[in-house]
């Protein structure tokens, strides 16, 4: 068959796959006799598919999208899947976030808490939940429609939070922190599923920055709304009641409008393959776990203690609550910094390993600077030292989303990488003994440790990468990689883009690093 109708073939192939699912249609008057959308597909994006489906059977004529088109469809998916990831996941790290602030409003002495109980109900619980649910809801996300299985968990655990303000003892808050884990934790696999949908590769990093960014942003709003509850004297209802209550509500709204604005992916899941053995054999899959587990680990820590940790110092706690602020937009800078560098230079391990190294410098301030009144700022400022941690777990994201290929490899690959996020944030308070308080420094050894750990997995992972690219052009006689695992100036046949290959199958992916 010669190349031109072989080509044509493929293509008229590729529309009767991507068409009998997703049924894209035009929304002109002259496709009135089609059959009409089915529930989840965007309007906009069936238009735009179906108005391309002509030119795509032209004998295999390449159909170029101009500028113009690209900057409407840009816009329009950031104003339908960017914006619910972002307001989305501000409301789970937010809700997760209740806990820290009403640590200092009475919550542990109001149920009774007492030695470790309270890491054990605040975020090890949540946590544990989230490890035995995150590979059912991996399979979950793929199996139901998309935007109507993240409204639905969005609702539930805003319900479950509104719940929490009933609570009065440990018991009641190990069973509402546990159905929060098992709800929230539906949030990130299904964003990062979205991103590798709905964006390039190129945009990817900064669609996860945005969205990780709300980890800080967070911490501003919700010191601004613990200020002023605190403010609230001689109500009916304690102060953190009223946090859980206000807060559980807005959520519940937010996951009945995300139902109706949020269209659902096109894409379907398929039923396990050798893939499954592919991402378990896989070292990149490992690496970014494990990555994703000494990330987390510290995180999980700091998030839940923090306020105590501040308060430590010798500030009062109104002022911990402002001084939350500040922390948010360290947090915040630190997650867009992360990702803009990434877009800038290509290099995601790089920036992660430099990322790293401002947490322990403050770590090491921890261990070896006493608390004084003199002190306390300098303190202050180590914490906030810290908290660009967080951008490691954007830039780690973006590698994985970025180098594993195959849709049920990246099920496996998602699944482990939040199991693991998921399991050193259960782990992480855990670490901080009370009777180790208010400096904690058995827990800041364990940090180092980590870190420690976490910059030796960054090098290998790099090193792996660079192999690999090396390996695939040299079996096809190419030129080697250059610095970044991109080549730009390398021309790379698309003609396999649309087959479910793995990155290890398919010949012309390249990694990023």
């Amino acid at each position: 068959m010669p190349t031109a109708a072989k080509d044509a073939s493929d293509i008229q192939d590729f529309r009767h796959i991507e068409e009998t699912p997703k049924d894209l249609y035009s929304l002109d008057s002259q496709s009135a006799d089609l059959a009409p959308p089915p529930t989840g597909i965007d309007a906009e994006v069936a238009e735009f598919f179906a108005s391309l489906a002509p030119d795509m059977s032209k004998g295999g004529e390449v159909v170029v999208i101009d500028d113009a088109t690209n900057r409407r469809l840009r816009w329009m998916i950031h104003k339908r899947v960017l914006v619910v990831m972002i307001v989305t996941y501000f409301c789970q790290t937010l809700d997760k976030g209740t806990m820290s602030f009403a640590s200092i409003m009475g919550i542990t002495a109001d149920t009774h808490l007492v030695g470790q109980e309270y890491a054990l109900s605040s975020f090890f619980q949540v946590y544990i939940a989230i490890l035995v649910w995150e590979f059912p809801t991996n399979r979950l996300i793929q199996r139901l429609p998309v935007g109507k299985y993240l409204a639905f968990s969005i609702s539930a655990w805003g319900a479950v939070l509104a719940c929490s303000a009933a609570c009065t003892n440990f018991t009641g808050l190990v069973i509402v922190r546990t159905l929060l884990g098992i709800f929230e934790c539906v949030c990130q696999p299904a964003f990062v599923f979205l991103s590798t949908m709905w964006y390039t590769r190129d945009e990817q990093a900064l669609v996860i920055g945005s969205f990780y960014s709300m980890n800080g942003f967070q911490q501003c709003v919700g010191g601004l709304i613990a200020y002023g509850i605190a403010h609230i004297q001689h109500a009916k209802l304690k102060n953190w009641q009223i946090f859980f209550a206000l807060l559980g509500c807005i959520t519940f709204v937010w996951g009945i409008f995300v139902a109706w604005w949020l269209p659902d992916s096109p894409m379907r899941a398929k039923c396990f393959s050798p893939e499954d053995l592919e991402a378990f054999k896989d070292p990149i899959v490992w690496s970014v776990t494990l990555i994703s587990f000494t990330n987390g680990l510290p995180t999980g820590g700091l998030g839940a203690f923090s306020n105590l940790i501040i308060t430590a110092f010798g500030y009062t706690q109104l002022q911990t609550y402002l001084l939350a602020i500040a922390q948010g937009i360290i947090i915040m800078t630190a997650l867009f910094s992360g990702a803009y560098l990434s877009k800038r230079y290509g290099q995601k391990l790089v920036l992660a390993f430099i990322y790293t190294l401002p947490n322990i410098a403050g770590t090491i301030v921890f261990l070896s600077v006493p608390t004084t009144s003199e002190t306390k700022v300098g303190l202050l400022i180590a914490f906030y030292c810290t908290q660009v941690f967080g951008a490691v777990a954007v830039l780690n994201l973006s590698v994985m989303s970025g180098n594993v290929a195959g849709r049920t490899k990246q099920v496996v690959a998602s699944s482990l990488v939040f199991i693991a996020w998921a399991t050193g944030n259960a782990a992480g308070p855990q670490v901080f003994r009370a009777n180790d308080a208010p400096r904690y420094v058995k827990a800041f050894i364990v940090h180092i440790v980590i870190y420690g750990i976490q910059l030796v997995v960054i090098g290998l992972l790099r090193l792996h990468l660079m192999r690999r690219n090396q390996s695939k052009r040299l079996a096809q006689s190419l030129q080697e990689t250059s610095v970044s695992g991109e080549d730009s100036n390398e021309y790379l046949d698309h003609k396999r883009a649309f087959e479910d290959l793995t990155d290890i199958e398919n010949p012309n992916f390249r990694y990023v690093y």
